[in-house]
């Protein structure tokens, strides 16, 4: 349920910007930029590739060309353009060995058909498993709040475990865990980090495109290739030496195979009665060398500072890179070129900065963060958030910009997943007077709240939203568009096809900038602090820091 907001605080966060027109955003401009962004010049924009040194020097020159100041790291006193990034980088040194034996008998695995191993992000130079027992466990969640144990105290350490994705609600839709709306549970990241706590050897995560929300090419691409993670102090204790997946009739094959059925397993998984299963006569082999390093990337980061508040900050994000150079599709296409994903919300965050440092300066100061390595798990705003330029206690609001439409105007607009705030009234409240209506998220169980950068903020506090375009085109058929995106994340989202194209008028997205350039203006000329609602997990973590807002 939605916490509204009062009627005082929507006024006041409402009045000052509504009385001057938000500023119009050219769609040839938005289409340049993400014609030129997701260009083959740009090798895809993988993290500390030259496509990164392309990319970061070409947003720096959009934002100086825009208006903005630097908002960066200090150097003696003075602010630069990017704030460095210490990223842990690990590939796998030439084809991994990998292979399950059953009664005695050897089964190969094939790297990106049959398994998806990434490389090791817990300090390994080489990954060494000899025989590991090999044990189903559900879900793969511990979560004592919930009575809810699919390890049942059994000791996995040095064993691989195989888990189900998403939450044991998602094929029922009801139950402890939000039915069709993923929990953290759900996501592949805990179920590594709860393996890395139990001591497990690895974790092979079970693909099904359904409960997944996209399909084994996406699955393929976004594992095989180069990982990075944040640098870490224990890596160990959030990643086991082997993550991965596995595709579902393989692992249904397996199973059968150790006398078990899948299905039945996987039903038996959605109870509290599930307890974890050996796979009688099985065990899992893994032999490869690792090749990692500490490298630098970075966020690009401009801004406006306030004019009467300075130290208190509206923020806007949006992620730069995309996959890079990788695995080549059908037609031998390498290239990764992130069009939708997310040139589009990269060249938003550029126009948004524009059209503020061409404004009336805001009372509170206003940046815009574009960062690095969200495709290897939102990890330059896990660093940003971790280690903050401005005070998180006194950023008012994050709106992020990830992966929107090009196509036309709609009449709503939507946030990935639930997370019920102040901040999201105060958008749906600028909407509404735009004559455009807030949809829900139709797919909770994909969880995309966890999915996108405005995350590592929320779960430090900070009122966050990242905005979604909507699918009720004005000139068109809202299935037509819903078809659209179905089509885009079967057939291009993470593929080489996501590309660029003039038939794209980008009259949509102007629209949506009005609306989000508004929702930040309101709040960077008001007095008020948007909270979560009062049955939010992240209200707590925003109470502890109330003494340092006024």
């Amino acid at each position: 349920m939605k916490h509204p907001l009062s009627l005082a605080v929507l006024l006041a966060l409402s009045t000052s910007a509504f009385a001057l027109d938000a500023p119009k955003f050219d769609p040839q401009r938005l289409s340049d930029e993400v014609k030129t962004l997701s260009s083959d010049a740009f090798q895809g924009r993988g993290p500390a590739t030259e496509g990164e040194k392309l990319t970061v020097a070409w947003i720096i020159e959009q934002m100086q060309g825009a208006g903005l100041q630097p908002g960066g790291d200090l150097k003696d006193g003075k602010r630069g353009w990017t704030q460095a990034v210490p990223l842990l980088r690990a590939d796998i040194d030439g084809t991994p060995r990998l292979d399950f034996t059953i009664a005695g008998k050897a089964d190969a695995m094939e790297q990106g058909k049959q398994i998806a191993v990434r490389a090791p992000l817990d300090g390994s130079k080489e990954v060494s498993i000899d025989k590991a027992p090999v044990v189903f466990v559900g879900y793969g969640v511990s979560a004592p709040e919930r009575n809810w144990d699919d390890f049942k105290g059994m000791d996995v350490r040095g064993k691989l475990l195989i888990c189900l994705v998403n939450d044991p609600d998602f094929e029922t839709g009801t139950g402890d865990f939000g039915g069709k709306a993923m929990t953290y549970y759900g996501r592949w990241t805990y179920k590594f980090e709860e393996a890395a706590r139990r001591g497990a050897a690895g974790l092979l995560v079970v693909h099904e495109t359904a409960p997944a929300s996209y399909g084994w090419p996406t699955v393929k691409n976004s594992n095989t290739n180069t990982m990075f993670d944040i640098v870490r102090k224990n890596p160990a204790q959030t990643h086991p030496a082997l993550e991965g997946w596995i595709q579902r009739d393989v692992a249904a094959d397996l199973l059968k195979r150790a006398g078990l059925d899948f299905d039945t397993l996987k039903k038996q998984a959605q109870t509290r009665q599930f307890k974890p299963t050996v796979l009688k006569d099985v065990n899992f082999s893994a032999h490869y060398a690792v090749r990692s390093e500490v490298i630098t990337s970075h966020n690009v980061v401009g801004r406006v500072e306030g004019s009467k508040y300075p130290d208190e900050t509206v923020l806007y994000s949006a992620h730069w890179d995309h996959l890079g150079i990788g695995q080549p599709d059908a037609k031998g296409d390498r290239i990764y070129n992130g069009a939708i994903d997310n040139a589009t919300g990269t060249a938003s965050l550029i126009e948004l900065g524009r059209a503020f440092a061409h404004a009336q300066r805001p009372q509170r100061s206003v940046v815009f963060l574009a960062v690095t390595a969200e495709e290897k798990g939102l990890l330059g705003s896990e660093y940003y958030a971790d280690n903050p330029l401005y005070p998180l206690a006194t950023t008012a609001g994050v709106l992020n910009t990830d992966a929107l439409s090009p196509l036309g105007p709609t009449r709503d607009f939507s946030t990935s997943g639930k997370g019920s705030s102040q901040l999201l009234d105060l958008l749906i409240a600028d909407g509404k007077k735009m004559g455009r209506v807030f949809k829900p998220d139709s797919h909770l169980e994909a969880g995309y709240f966890f999915r996108s950068d405005h995350f590592p903020f929320a779960k430090r506090g900070v009122p966050a939203v990242s905005f979604g375009s909507g699918s009720d085109l004005i000139d068109g058929d809202a299935k037509a568009s819903e078809a659209e995106q179905a089509d885009y994340g079967k057939n291009r989202y993470h593929q080489p096809a996501d590309e660029w194209h003039a038939s794209w008028p980008f009259t949509g997205l102007a629209k949506d900038l009005e609306l989000l350039y508004r929702v930040g203006s309101d709040l960077a000329n008001s007095r008020q602090w948007p909270t979560w609602s009062k049955d939010s997990e992240f209200r707590a973590a925003r109470e502890a820091s109330a003494a340092q807002r006024k």
